[in-house]
């Protein structure tokens, strides 16, 4: 395994954490008695095998269900000292919650303190107050972090740019957690801003929210070429220095393989790398055009400022990848988070377009004639079965 310096915190980080969303029994709290003895294996056998590896970092969150009850049955076996324990809860307008789900964790994971507790999900301007208020679930926090029950506080985002980039700026975290990886570059000024305060920057999912790359199209795998589409992430990721980790999110001790074989070729990322974007840039642009590849994005509104709260930047982008990647289940699925998604995944889908006017929120786009259109063909193409948000949080 390879360690990165995670920011302030100086604890020596793992390039691949173990997430802990996908081997858990359940998305709820349940009894222990009713969860399964193949579930609980399971779970026991991807922690041994993680730790066995180096993986020493554990991160879940109070929102995964049974994820942190389970964990607590293995971690007490290990070695307290050579693990890295994180998780999450959610900010709360009363921070007396946000203590109070703490110390559930705490006894979930029957652990005497947590090495990383991120406030998980400063996702708009009203949660990060919650966060950031005198009385709130930051100064909750720092006073766990006194008591000696916390080591280190960061916070997980699926905020906007602004949002992410207020919150690091100021400068009361330790590390974030986000999202960022080739098919979504947005969050780098936010990796940049987290480098000056000297934070650690762990990437959220990069291989399901990543573009479900346990399952690519062929399209990609050939694009990706010699590498698999997961492996090429990894280290597209980890080419860079200012990213630290990369959560995994293992269902199976098995899972950990295919990423494994990244860690031989970070010394050869500058001569493997190129080539492969090169090959996917072109093939983007080749389909949908160089100036749509190098503007569609410049000057789109918020979903705030969009009439019926349409989702304009986000429905573009998995129209991009469905139209040049062929990565339709992965644009599926995320589109029809919309509506459904909160403040995790917010705005709507393109449903009503022809009945809505984009004519002023559109004006400043240089493609704002054909957007419409393509809005319209991203909802024929990717509408389906509505998603709910599997965590609660």
């Amino acid at each position: 395994m390879l360690y990165r310096r995670f920011g302030r915190t100086d604890l020596q980080m793992p390039v691949f954490s173990c997430g802990g969303m996908r081997y858990q029994y359940k998305w709820q709290d349940v009894p222990q008695w009713l969860i399964p003895r193949d579930s609980q294996a399971n779970l026991e056998a991807t922690i041994q095998r993680s730790v066995e590896l180096g993986i020493n970092h554990i991160e879940t969150a109070r929102g995964y269900g049974s994820s942190e009850m389970q964990l607590g049955k293995i971690l007490p076996q290990l070695p307290r000292d050579k693990l890295i324990v994180q998780t999450k809860i959610s900010p709360a307008a009363d921070a007396k919650k946000f203590r109070s789900e703490f110390e559930k964790s705490l006894q979930y994971l029957r652990l005497d303190y947590i090495d990383l507790l991120g406030i998980h999900g400063i996702n708009n301007s009203e949660l990060l107050n919650y966060t950031m208020r005198p009385g709130g679930c930051l100064e909750v926090a720092q006073k766990l972090q006194a008591q000696g029950k916390v080591r280190f506080i960061g916070f997980s985002t699926h905020g906007s740019i602004d949002t992410i980039i207020q919150a690091i700026n100021t400068n009361q975290f330790d590390y974030v957690n986000l999202h960022w990886y080739y098919i979504n570059q947005v969050n780098w000024p936010a990796i940049e801003a987290a480098t000056a305060h000297d934070m650690g920057v762990f990437i959220i999912s990069p291989s399901d929210k990543g573009g479900q790359l346990y399952n690519p199209p062929e399209k990609l795998v050939k694009l990706c070429s010699p590498l698999s589409p997961m492996v090429f992430n990894d280290l597209f990721c980890l080419s860079h220095p200012q990213v630290h980790t990369l959560s995994l999110g293992a269902a199976k001790p098995t899972d950990f393989d295919e990423h494994l074989k990244a860690l031989d070729l970070l010394d050869q990322d500058s001569e493997i790398l190129p080539p492969i974007l090169t090959r996917l840039e072109k093939e983007a642009i080749t389909i949908l055009g160089e100036d749509w590849v190098k503007t569609w994005h410049v000057n789109l509104p918020s979903y705030e400022q969009t009439p019926g709260q349409v989702n304009i930047p986000v429905i573009l982008w998995l129209w991009n990848l469905a139209i040049a990647y062929d990565m339709i289940d992965y644009a599926k699925m995320r589109y029809n988070l919309l509506g459904n998604g909160s403040h995790w995944f917010p705005g709507k889908k393109a449903e009503q377009i022809d009945k809505l006017d984009l004519q002023q929120c559109l004006s400043r786009s240089p493609h704002a004639d054909k957007i419409p259109s393509i809005l319209a063909q991203a909802h024929q193409i990717l509408q389906g079965e509505a998603l709910q948000r599997l965590s609660r949080s």
